[in-house]
């Protein structure tokens, strides 16, 4: 499966500088594919979808950690390829002079010594054991790229070289990587997470966003992005997920209501629980503004439905909220034209 290009998504995340993984874009995601598994599951309780929420936002956070240690796991991989060159030099008493700039690259090391990566990678359990294809596809492309002959055969190499390089690898390897994808699907059995191919361009744009704010006199104890930038965020996401579930018959006949045309029964699953709950957060979160929370939906929408069945999201939501506006039964539809 491909990746689709990093900044395609989530290009908006970035229009502020970023300190946190999980904003309210990604919040939004979570809520609706925990929902989409608690309708399809009818064993599940609230409680258990709570729960599976908050690990998906844990799963979320240790795959940003696992792409940033791909840094160490490609370094010790291109490592062992010079020793093997190496070796079979000596072997046939052939000289030869290994260009060591890529293993020493600065920037790769500061990740290596950084001590939340390492910490949150052994306390996690994280690991490239079984991910090892992707490593030897990115090396293996790595070294046939230009930007790569550039970065070795140049006459000198600075700090901002070093870190250039690596936006680029996560830029155009990994997140063009079909073997990345394969490697997360396995590693996410392995390591018993959730979604990880679906993040992956995602995460790999705080990936670059990280490198980015790295300085040649970074420390090991240099801070990553946290997980929420407050507690609000994880707050906002348990009453979304809880509201969108008790609301679920009053949203449910609203929807059936104005389907007008489209027959309910060939509704994707997926567009009715993106409904439902832009419309819970639409009359049940009035500090959130009305422009904001359809536009997000219809993202969501574009991104899960596609091209077309979000035009249904969008139909949907504006006839709703029209005839709502009419009946003055809710206090943000009066910007619905």
């Amino acid at each position: 499966m491909y990746i689709p290009f990093f900044l395609s998504k989530f290009a908006r995340i970035f229009k502020i500088y970023v300190k946190s993984m999980i904003n309210r874009t990604m919040v939004r995601t979570r809520v609706i594919q925990t929902l989409f598994a608690y309708y399809k599951d009818n064993d599940k309780t609230v409680t258990t979808a709570r729960k599976e929420l908050r690990k998906s936002f844990a799963d979320t956070y240790d795959l940003y950690f696992v792409l940033l240690d791909f840094a160490n796991e490609l370094t010790a991989y291109a490592q062992q390829q010079l020793e093997e060159q190496m070796g079979r030099a000596r072997a046939t008493h052939t000289e030869w002079t290994p260009n060591r700039r890529f293993v020493q690259n600065r920037l790769a090391q500061q990740l290596f010594d950084n001590r939340a990566l390492r910490a949150r990678m052994q306390e996690q359990h994280l690991s490239w054991d079984s991910g090892i294809p992707a490593v030897e596809d990115v090396y293996r492309r790595m070294t046939e790229s230009d930007f790569y002959r550039a970065y070795m055969e140049a006459e000198s190499c600075t700090y901002e070289d070093d870190k250039r390089l690596w936006r680029q690898i996560y830029q155009h390897l990994l997140a063009e990587s079909e073997a990345l994808n394969d490697a997360l699907d396995e590693m996410e059995v392995v390591l018993d997470k959730s979604n990880w191919t679906t993040d992956a361009d995602v995460i790999i744009s705080y990936v670059i966003k990280t490198i980015k704010r790295f300085k040649e006199d970074s420390t090991p104890d240099t801070p990553l992005l946290e997980m929420f930038d407050s507690e609000d965020e994880l707050a906002f996401a348990t009453k979304l997920l809880e509201k969108t579930i008790a609301a679920h018959a009053r949203n449910e006949e609203l929807i059936n209501t104005h389907l007008k045309g489209w027959e309910a029964d060939r509704i994707a699953y997926m567009d009715r629980i993106i409904v439902e709950t832009a419309l819970t957060e639409i009359l049940e979160f009035e500090d959130i503004a009305l422009t904001v929370s359809m536009n997000e939906y219809i993202e969501l929408a574009k991104e899960y439905s596609g091209d077309k069945n979000y035009m249904f999201v969008n139909g949907i939501l504006t006839e709703i909220l029209r005839d709502m506006k009419s009946e003055g039964d809710c206090f943000k539809a009066l910007t619905v034209k």
